[in-house]
């Protein structure tokens, strides 16, 4: 029998808040596709229509179900996720010098998106059943770190380090979280600065080349450096007002690359201004507030981690682009949630909107 609480509890801030973003994510790709004189570019611009319009739907079956039957099929969406990436690595699409997608027809699909998601929920199931509050000893981290640590190096060996760095903060602030014991976070925290260290050596030459150009992109500005020096010429000739639609010289003039997926903040503040820029910054914090919320007020532990996991990747993948375009982070390809073209990335985000509005409108069930 349909419950009539769960239109009662329909959560119609959060889906302002999504709408929002879109139409704000809608204007800018317009202007980022509008600079290029290719008709192809033009199309990207009708094609996030249709990855809105298949990312609401999504949206949409992800809270007309009880999110409590994603603890029952965790291990399997977690096993679709890792043969999907393990597909990529075997049959997948080369593409910028990386192997990151699966052609379906027509299609190209990121399986390292689904992995976010995937990852979320089979640790919100893990320690949902596990919740003490003294904290989880090492041992009994072991087998989220596995859990973890398959996608994870999966996704590294395509290469991607941004999403591969994603899914290893996502895992860190739920486990964060849900509460360690003290020695084993002191152990943890050496253990992660010696891993950093460690993996450095192993790092391929691109990668090398972006810290180093974090460090001084001036050093190469033809060249390493050209993404950090033309992003942030952008954003400050924006000054405090903008230029307006349209009229940004940067993009126009095509000095920016990738100024429609990576760096599509540094668009929207060369032709929006400051002004721009603090009220999309405002509405990723009320969003990321707003999820963390939900948390507070679910009444269930696989619920409450579970919205904490979503909320931790849209804060993690705004922070990190944004951080990226102003020059305060090395560039490692994370896209702006809703902003930044390109479907899986629109796809996974309504995903996990979806399962907050689950979570929100199911926050009356007490089991």
């Amino acid at each position: 029998m349909f419950d009539r609480r769960l239109i009662q509890y329909f959560d119609w801030g959060l889906l302002l808040l999504t709408l929002l973003l879109c139409a704000v994510g809608l204007m800018t790709l317009y202007s980022a596709v509008a600079a290029g004189e290719s008709a192809l570019q033009k199309v990207l611009y009708f094609k996030q229509w249709v990855w809105y319009g298949v990312g609401f739907a999504a949206m949409t079956m992800c809270f007309v179900f009880d999110y409590k039957h994603m603890d029952r099929m965790a291990y399997g969406i977690y096993g679709l996720a890792v043969l999907l990436l393990g597909c990529v690595l075997l049959f997948g699409k080369l593409g910028g010098g990386s192997r990151r997608w699966l052609a379906l027809g027509p299609v190209s699909l990121q399986p390292s998106e689904l992995a976010k998601i995937a990852v979320i929920i089979i640790l919100a199931r893990y320690y949902s059943r596990r919740v003490k509050g003294e904290g989880f000893s090492l041992r009994e981290l072991v087998p989220p770190f596995l859990l973890t640590a398959f996608p994870f190096v999966l996704i590294v060996r395509q290469p991607d380090l941004g999403t591969g760095l994603i899914i290893f903060l996502i895992a860190g602030t739920i486990t964060l979280f849900v509460k360690i014991k003290r020695r084993s976070l002191v152990f943890l925290v050496f253990m992660t600065i010696a891993a950093i260290f460690a993996g450095s050596f192993f790092l391929k030459d691109y990668q090398k080349q972006r810290i180093m150009t974090f460090l001084n992109p001036d050093r190469d500005p033809l060249g390493a450096g050209y993404h950090i020096i033309q992003s942030k010429i952008a954003i400050g000739s924006g000054m405090i007002t903008g230029k307006g639609l349209l009229k940004g010289t940067q993009n126009t003039l095509s000095f920016l690359p990738e100024q429609h997926t990576d760096f599509i903040f540094s668009v929207l503040a060369e032709e929006w201004g400051g002004i721009g820029a603090s009220f999309i910054t405002l509405l990723f914090m009320t969003l990321i507030i707003w999820g963390l919320n939900i948390a507070y007020n679910c009444r269930d532990h696989f619920g409450t981690i579970l919205s904490v996991g979503v909320t931790a990747m849209i804060f993690w993948q705004a922070f990190i682009n944004l951080g990226m375009v102003m020059g305060l982070m090395p560039v490692v390809g994370v896209p702006l949630p809703l902003i930044s073209y390109g479907g899986s990335s629109i796809l996974t985000i309504m995903v996990c909107i979806g399962i907050l509005m689950n979570v929100s409108m199911r926050r009356f069930v007490v089991e």
